[in-house]
């Protein structure tokens, strides 16, 4: 029998997409499935996690929070984000990866039956930590208005309630690759301002970003310095998934409860990664803007060659969706066709939002295959789908 935690948790379904690829062992498929990379982390990052290997201070459990130097440099990398001084050794606290800390702040700051306001769709690792930690996710659809996604702000509006805890904003977001605009974040702010509720923050993408806007953090918004908490990672940005370290940072107020959870949950950090993680934070060049100029050529080519399909251009992350409802198939079944017949493994967005809102799409995934095999996604797509 099925504890009641994992009874509204159907897992994110990127598993059994990847194990089937993985299975086929074909070079001829696209791996469009699974936020991996094919772009190489900083070379500071890989030597300094090769020289801690040798170390025997790196394989330890200590200290458990996080190594001070990592710590400070979290610290400093959000501070230069909000223009916010924040201390490391009081507002940062090293987590075993972003979502691991993603867990630690829902189990922090949420009674059972407490409200999460999140999009429709998002990613179902969030989604599921929400329920995991006894929340229960209220989600606000996005919308496509000229040819991008933006948040429904009547529908922001409804959702908050005496009962919403805390807001879970991501921008870039995943899946869509939503970024934020000026509208949207007054909107969020007015609803804490409603409710009291918690910002918070995953700023795992919050640099990939395709338009010449700057980075904008809720944190730096007047009125919520006080009630964001920033969740960060060193994956996506810094090209390194197997590392396994994220950060929190946030007010004083709530850093003591994080730390205790984060010291009875997962209790410590990868040891032998942290230094690496640190030298990423503190490289002089950590490649991020090389990194996102070449995802947004591969973001430009699919667009380009799928422009006759309804899919949404996403104006940062990893990926971009495409609404296969509209086009008369399931996303499950036309995942199962681009699979079989058209060698591409892409994921339905099944379980990440509601049935009628993220549940109409399919997921194509650009982070890890280059434009040169990118090319003739559409003539695949034709042939799987007789489209």
């Amino acid at each position: 029998m099925t504890v009641s935690r994992l009874a509204n948790i159907p897992g994110i379904g990127v598993d059994k997409m990847g194990n089937a690829a993985d299975a086929l062992d074909s070079p001829e498929m696209l791996r469009l499935e699974n936020l991996d990379t094919d772009i190489r982390p900083p070379q500071a990052a890989i030597e300094a996690t090769l020289a801690a290997v040798q170390r025997d201070e790196a394989n330890s459990y200590l200290p458990f929070l996080g190594l001070k130097d990592l710590r400070a440099a979290a610290a400093a990398r959000v501070s230069t984000t909000t223009g916010i001084n924040y201390d490391p050794e009081a507002q940062c606290i090293i987590s075993a990866g972003g979502l691991s800390g993603v867990l630690n702040t829902f189990l922090a700051i949420l009674e059972p039956g407490d409200e999460v306001i999140i999009t429709d769709p998002a990613y179902a690792g969030l989604i599921n930590r929400i329920r995991l930690a006894g929340g229960v996710p209220r989600f606000v659809p996005l919308m496509v208005a000229d040819g991008r996604w933006r948040l429904d702000l009547e529908a922001l509006g409804r959702a908050a309630g005496n009962k919403t805890r805390a807001i879970l904003t991501m921008s870039p977001s995943m899946p869509s690759g939503l970024v934020h605009n000026p509208e949207e974040w007054a909107a969020i702010s007015a609803v804490v301002d409603q409710t009291g509720a918690w910002v918070v923050h995953n700023a795992a993408m919050e640099r990939i970003l395709f338009t010449d806007e700057p980075v904008q953090h809720p944190a730096a918004i007047d009125g919520l310095e006080d009630k964001t908490i920033t969740i960060g990672s060193v994956s996506k940005e810094y090209r390194m998934i197997g590392w396994r370290v994220g950060w929190i940072v946030g007010p004083r107020s709530i850093m003591n409860d994080l730390g205790l959870v984060s010291l009875t949950n997962v209790v410590c950090q990868v040891g032998i990664a942290m230094p690496g993680a640190a030298a990423a934070l503190t490289a002089s060049n950590d490649g991020v803007a090389e990194a996102t100029a070449v995802w947004k050529a591969r973001r430009d080519l699919i667009v380009s060659e799928l422009s006759d399909l309804p899919v949404v251009s996403p104006d940062g992350g990893w990926s971009l969706l495409i609404d296969t409802v509209s086009i008369g198939l399931a996303p499950d079944l036309a995942s199962k066709k681009l699979f079989e017949k058209g060698a591409v493994a892409a994921t339905p967005m099944l379980g990440w939002g509601t049935e009628n809102r993220a549940g109409r799409y399919l997921r194509f995934v650009f982070s890890n295959e280059p434009v040169s095999r990118l090319e003739g996604l559409r003539d695949r797509i034709r042939k799987a789908w007789s489209l």
